[in-house]
């Protein structure tokens, strides 16, 4: 019985983490993906100046901006997979860039 209430304790934690972490992806994450006209869309809840790096998949940056602009252009990076690490302030969110 008492293994019952710690495997809830536990499953309880757990979900509690996870949707604090997803609400910082949600205040801070970009679109579309992937990308075929150039441009991405950057969508935050704050008016902080965002700091944006793309790394190719062998770790190099290609791409480094610090902005307040919602519309950023990408259109000088080859068609492949990236790794976008986009900062405001304390949240930081990394995910995958596709680019056609």
């Amino acid at each position: 019985m008492i293994k019952n209430y710690l495997y809830i304790a536990l499953l309880f934690l757990f979900t509690t983490t996870v949707s604090g972490q997803d609400k910082d992806f949600e205040s801070l994450s970009f679109y579309p993906n992937p990308v075929t006209n150039g441009k991405i869309f950057i969508i935050s809840k704050t008016p902080q100046a965002k700091n944006i790096n793309i790394f190719d998949v062998l770790g190099k940056k290609v791409f480094n901006l610090e902005t307040n602009a919602k519309e950023i252009n990408i259109s000088s990076l080859s068609p492949g997979v990236y790794i976008i690490k986009l900062e405001d302030g304390t949240i930081s969110n990394t995910r995958k860039l596709i680019v056609r």
